[in-house]
């Protein structure tokens, strides 16, 4: 009886791994528990059914940001998990347009928490001098402008899309006012060109040159008083779709990137800057 038992599991088990292979990577998102409601010991018990179903790592990002739509919204919540910034390292709870871009990858490139949280330092941090990358507010890539020209694992391509020629770009120097004061307290500024997309040149044939997922930032020149080149980021999924922690939706969402960008009173943003996000670097 016990053998009969054990067989009709067994039976009942393979029926069960049979259904998950025979579902769409849509379809399989929804079994899964939404990443916002998980425990660390959760997504430890979850990433490495990413790295499972999706080998091709722009896959396994693709589907880890589609499985973050739905994420409630809330700004500047990563931190040092020290003074100044108490707030935590990564987290998966909340997001805002920066820390679902850096969590996320930081996901992909990790099979539990306790790697994606090494990873994340990685991502958010810059070297010192002898090469270490610390957490300290002072160590934060806080420019998506200076992060993506200069950190190997987002690395910016615009330049790659169109001829210089048909780019606009700005001189700035970064954190520095018109004043000449900082604007935010790091003894740091960096003076660079920054190259971009104009809106005349943001197309579906724009779009149809990118990878599976890139990532996206949003020009704001009335930031560049501030020292500030960047309002916003997102990723672009399939050469479409939006998908970007949301602070007027109060959640991470997915949609059409056109219809976001070119809404009926015009755009909000000056133009865009494309970044590849990179596995190993």
């Amino acid at each position: 009886m016990r053998l009969i038992k054990s067989l009709l599991m067994m039976n009942i088990l393979l029926g069960l791994m049979s259904c998950q292979d025979k579902l769409s990577n849509e379809e399989w998102l929804t079994t899964l528990p939404s990443p916002w409601t998980l425990t660390q010991e959760q997504m430890s018990e979850t990433l490495p059914q990413f790295q499972q179903r999706f080998p091709d790592f722009q896959q396994r990002l693709k589907h880890i940001a589609l499985w973050r739509v739905g994420t409630p919204y809330e700004i500047f919540k990563l931190g040092e998990e020290a003074e100044p910034d108490l707030d935590p390292i990564i987290r998966y709870d909340v997001s805002d347009c920066t820390g679902h871009n850096l969590t996320s990858l930081a996901a992909a490139k990790s099979s539990n928490w306790k790697e994606a949280r090494k990873n994340m330092i990685q991502l958010h941090y810059k070297a010192d001098s002898n090469g270490v990358k610390q957490p300290t507010y002072r160590s934060r890539w806080h420019y998506t402008v200076d992060r993506i020209t200069m950190n190997p694992n987002t690395v910016d391509i615009t330049q790659t899309l169109l001829p210089k020629t048909a780019l606009d770009s700005v001189n700035i120097t970064l954190n520095e006012k018109e004043d000449g004061e900082e604007f935010l307290d790091l003894s740091w500024n960096r003076n660079m060109t920054a190259y971009y997309i104009p809106n005349n040149e943001i197309t579906s044939d724009l779009l149809a040159k990118l990878p599976t997922i890139a990532g996206v930032t949003f020009v704001k020149p009335k930031y560049f008083k501030m020292g500030i080149v960047m309002g916003h980021e997102g990723m672009i999924i399939d050469g479409k779709f939006l998908v970007h922690a949301s602070q007027s939706a109060g959640e991470t969402v997915k949609l059409d990137f056109l219809k976001y960008y070119f809404p009926e009173e015009g755009p909000f943003f000056g133009g865009i800057m494309i970044f590849e996000f990179k596995e190993n670097s």
